[in-house]
């Protein structure tokens, strides 16, 4: 018999604590899906966005969470192997993409499934519905079909995996659709959150010429210089953005940068992005700059044939390769330095408060501490 309840912390009200309680698991497994006991979930900035209110629209309540990787501890049937081939059994430990339906347009047609009509977010699942508990902040979580699963090798840290099904997948998936990094070019990144800085040393383990860093707080910037930053500009202290584009020009030698990625979503960051283009640069525009953006110069775009490309989390595929690049990069960046000492449940709503203050790079819940 599998688990049919399980302890979370639950969202309830905006800006508000979390509820420690009880919630409902399926009690029949449809064909293709699992329940998963978390061993870890690494909170992501959308996380403390949709607690504090910023994202009104997300259905409460919810249990947060849409990082996390954890062991098997249910099967239904036809579920006995991973997106790469790998047998998947009770005991397994797993990381899995966010389900998909698999007969939509964006599914069939396009062959995207990060384009999916029907994709399930974990933000996207109220917790006193079918199938109730799918988020991070659970002793147990609930795998739909469509949510592809692959099995970990034993000496890939949990938070690793972890952070790779949102933070590193989607800085794996922005750099493909930008068609990869020209080797001996210059990177800038907007942003030194975890996207920000998984992408500084993404940028540089392509082969990047120059990479420059634009966020802060001071600590983040000096954990993406030894990420391999060759500049970095703290946005608190350069707080006019037309001076941070004279900068960037500056380091450039008046070129501006090939590639931009914008990992910030501020207001002002895709304006900036595109000002910060040379002639024929690309600008990817991954943050949600929110209702109040700054017109992009469209002018620019134009006369500098600058291409802007819009790029969307990741899927099954994109962490695949995620997983791949921390391990295959593990001597060279100390990924650990991003992540806080793991907390219970209990500590949950303290550690998304952290992660909203930017105390915390990356807050971590094991649920199996409380």
């Amino acid at each position: 018999m599998h688990p049919t309840a399980t302890r979370a912390a639950v969202l309830r009200d905006f800006n508000a604590p979390l509820e420690l309680t009880e919630v409902p698991l399926p009690k029949e497994l449809p064909a293709g899906s699992a329940i998963v006991r978390i061993t870890s979930t690494t909170l992501c900035g959308t996380d403390a966005h949709i607690w504090a209110g910023a994202m009104p629209f997300v259905p409460l309540p919810i249990i947060l969470g849409h990082e996390m990787t954890g062991e098997v501890v249910a099967l239904s049937a036809h579920s006995g192997r991973d997106a790469c081939g790998k047998p998947v059994e009770i005991g397994s430990r797993v990381v899995w993409s966010e389900s998909v339906c698999g007969h939509c347009q964006g599914c069939t047609v396009l062959r995207e499934p990060v384009l999916c009509d029907n994709r399930g977010y974990g933000f996207g699942q109220r917790s006193d519905r079918w199938p109730y508990a799918i988020g991070g902040l659970a002793e147990y979580v609930y795998l739909a079909p469509g949510a592809h699963r692959i099995v970990l090798p034993a000496d890939l840290p949990d938070t690793w995996a972890a952070a790779a099904g949102c933070a590193v997948k989607t800085v794996v998936r922005a750099f493909a659709n930008a068609g990869g990094v020209r080797p001996g070019s210059t990177v800038a990144v907007q942003g030194s959150g975890p996207l920000g800085l998984v992408a500084t040393a993404f940028a540089r383990a392509a082969g990047a010429g120059q990479v420059i860093t634009l966020g802060g707080p001071p600590n983040r910037l000096a954990l993406a210089a030894k990420f391999g930053a060759d500049a970095t500009i703290d946005v608190t202290d350069v707080t006019d953005p037309d001076e941070r584009v004279a900068q960037v020009e500056e380091l450039t030698g008046a070129l501006g940068a090939d590639l931009v990625l914008d990992f910030a979503g501020a207001p002002t960051a895709n304006r900036e992005g595109v000002l910060m283009c040379g002639k024929r640069g690309t600008h990817v525009v991954v943050g949600i700059a929110g209702p109040q953006a700054a017109p992009v110069p469209m002018d620019v775009v134009m006369g500098r044939e600058i291409t802007v490309v819009g790029s969307l989390n990741g899927d099954v595929g994109d962490l695949a390769r995620a997983l791949r690049f921390l391990s295959a990069f593990a001597d060279r960046f100390e990924w650990d330095a991003m992540f806080s000492p793991a907390v219970g449940l209990s500590g949950a709503e303290r550690a998304i408060r952290d992660m909203e203050s930017m105390a915390a790079i990356k807050a971590v819940v094991d649920p199996g501490l409380d």
